[in-house]
């Protein structure tokens, strides 16, 4: 009986006699949001080292999932975004499976047998003293990764060996192991890096690319001024709103003000601003979570700041563990980093409305002990490879005017489509997802774009649960837990005092 492919990471021991490019597969079933197709799962091995001299082998997860086509065309290789997250998680359009096979090959430093784990920083990033973002908590911060760096190196891990081009040859050796000449790609985020380079570096190789939320070279680092640009998009928005309009008049000065005036708690609940901050950044990056944070800080302006103690708890419980973080520091650190810039201060602007607070987290990571990638790969090149690029008019991660400006100028057959007033890769795919993925299956299938069932979609600000009722539908559910717990000890002592009363008679 075929089982279900499994997406979990690969062993971490090394089969005797393996060599690089060895794959291993086995017939498995794999399910999509609403279909099902064959396809297989295994292992494939590479050298952890693609530079002259011996090197450990590692190994990476693969799955390969089959086209329903008898002749099937170019295969969809598919890169997630990050860096520090899987590339094993994505559910593709089935549109996409009637005439493309889809490849999917665990990142290095992630995904496979050596991952790029720092507990140490998992600790770290949860804060030191009041606020995340103050000095001695990112020193902490800095001093935790030099040590899960000394750390893993301790263990043989070659730090060197995890950039963006380590990447690209592992999915050169899994188009080789798997017998394609010519392949497609579709990156998002974080991915769609590693598509503009894999185009520079093998551009016969590369048949079409569609890149969904573009991260030009340089922009790992999110800059306060594109920022506050957004905020302003957003505050325009907002005031052709008569609803949110009588809520506050001046969306920018609601966020400056409880910025400035935010409370350390919120009853027994604390409020860390700098967790605040990340917390509303990440936030941004789609527009109905974008609207909750608005719904949050007008609440807190008219003194009901519990919002922000969830946001705080939020932060607490999910960023530590969400990204592998040495993974991240390999590949952000390798690409991006520019010794001459002075992060900790270009990144929190005193005008600034809320600074960028991910790159001054991300950039104490400076230390992290690892190459940078050849200049050429760290600047845009011309490229011929067939390019779609997919941008939302309010991405605040891989905002729509570095891809227009930066990269689409450089691209011979390139074409972005920019939806308006949408968010990051979630938005792209999922507020008008039949429209996406016509587009995306348009493109690959024939190179044209069809980008006719788009429609315009309007912001909408209205938020049906907001944070603060949610935390206070916590509390009182809490309450009634304790309450249920009391109840049931004192009905218990009850039943056992009867018993013994009968007994004694």
């Amino acid at each position: 009986m075929t089982i279900a492919c499994s997406s979990n990471r690969t062993e971490k021991s090394i089969p005797d006699r393996a060599k690089a490019g060895d794959i291993t597969l086995k017939p498995c079933f794999f399910k999509t949001k609403t279909g099902r197709f064959k396809a297989e799962s295994g292992t494939l091995i590479v050298s952890e080292s693609w530079r002259k001299g011996p090197s450990r082998l590692i190994s990476l997860p693969v799955i390969w999932v089959h086209s329903i086509s008898d002749k099937p065309l170019e295969p969809i290789f598919y890169l997630a975004g990050g860096p520090g997250q899987t590339n094993m998680k994505f559910k593709p359009p089935d549109d996409l499976l009637s005439n493309h096979d889809f490849v999917m090959v665990g990142y290095r430093g992630v995904d496979g047998s050596t991952k790029l784990d720092c507990p140490e920083v998992n600790r770290a990033i949860k804060g030191k003293g009041r606020d995340l973002l103050s000095d001695p908590s990112l020193i902490n911060l800095s001093t935790a990764y030099c040590e899960c760096a000394t750390r893993l190196q301790s263990e043989g891990v070659n730090l060197n060996a995890y950039s963006i081009l380590d990447v690209i040859h592992d999915m050169e050796t899994a188009r080789t192991a798997l017998g394609y000449d010519r392949i497609n790609l579709l990156s998002q985020s974080y991915g769609t890096r590693i598509a503009q380079i894999y185009a520079y570096q093998q551009p016969t190789i590369i048949h079409r690319s569609v890149m969904v939320g573009v991260n030009p070279p340089g922009r790992f680092v999110w800059e306060p001024e594109t920022i506050d640009r957004q905020i302003e998009y957003y505050n325009h928005l907002w005031s052709q709103d008569s609803v949110s309009r009588s809520r506050t008049l001046d969306l920018n000065q609601t966020l400056r003000d409880v910025l400035q005036n935010m409370p350390n708690h919120w009853l027994f609940f604390p409020i860390d601003k700098g967790k605040v901050k990340l917390i509303a950044f990440a936030l941004l990056y789609h527009r109905n979570t974008a609207a909750q944070v608005f719904d949050t800080f007008i609440a807190a302006e008219k003194g009901d700041p519990s919002g922000l103690a969830l946001m705080t708890l939020a932060y607490n419980f999910m960023f530590p563990k969400m990204i592998t973080w040495g993974d991240l520091a390999a590949k952000a650190i390798s690409a991006d980093y520019d010794s001459t810039r002075n992060y900790a201060k270009e990144m929190d602007p005193s005008n600034s409305i809320l600074g960028s607070p991910f790159s001054k987290l991300l950039w104490r990571l400076a230390d992290w002990p690892t190459e940078s990638i050849p200049e050429e790969y760290r600047k845009v090149q011309n490229s011929s490879v067939q390019t779609l690029l997919l941008s939302g008019s309010i991405d605040f991660s891989t905002p729509a005017e570095y891809a227009t400006n930066q990269l689409l100028p450089q691209l011979e057959n390139g074409k972005q489509v920019i939806l308006k007033e949408m968010g990051h890769t979630h938005d792209l795919w999922n507020v008008q997802r039949p429209a996406t993925v016509l587009l995306v299956t348009s493109f690959f299938d024939s190179g044209i774009a069809d980008d006719s069932l788009f429609t315009y979609t309007p912001m909408d600000f209205h938020v049906s649960l907001s944070f603060p009722l949610i935390i206070k539908i916590g509390i009182v559910f809490l309450l009634l837990v304790i309450l249920g717990i009391m109840f049931l000890i004192r009905t218990i002592f009850r039943r056992i005092k009867g018993l013994k009363v009968k007994n004694s008679v």
